[in-house]
Parts: structure tokens; sequence; C-alpha cells
């Protein structure tokens, strides 16, 4: 993910902007793998291979946040 979509990026459930961002891995200005916060109704949204996943609760695969929530736990902020 580009950092520069930040400034276009808001949470899909309270349109909430600007979402902090916490990279994992990067490079430059290209984030690999971090995650967004909203910090109005504390969701997460997970970027994996550069793409941030920003779906609804019910269309998210909730195996998947699992995996990465324990690939980055001690990344992540409590």
């Amino acid at each position: 993910m580009n950092i520069k979509l930040l400034d276009i990026l808001a949470c899909p459930i309270d349109k909430h902007h600007p979402l902090e961002l916490i990279g994992f891995e990067s490079n430059n200005d290209i984030i690999f793998e971090g995650v967004l916060l909203c910090s109005k109704c504390k969701r997460f949204y997970p970027i994996k291979a550069e793409i941030p996943i920003m779906l609804p609760d019910d269309l998210r695969n909730h195996n998947e946040d699992e995996e990465f929530i324990l690939k980055w736990k001690d990344r992540l902020p409590k």
C-alpha cells in the first residue's frame, strides 16, 4: 500500500478519517505488511501483500484475521 492512500482512505463502517497506519514491513513509501486502525470504532484492517483489506465485519474471513493477529501480536497495539 502506498502511504499516499492514507489521504483518501476512511473506515468503511463509520467513515472516520484519517486512519492510523502501523507498518510492519515497508520500503520507503510502500507498506508490504501492516495494519490500518480506526480510532473511532476501534476496528483494524490488515494490509497484506501491499493490499489493505477493508471489508465490513460480515464479509471478513475471521480465520485469516486470527492468523494475522497471531503473526503480528507483538507489533499490534493493545
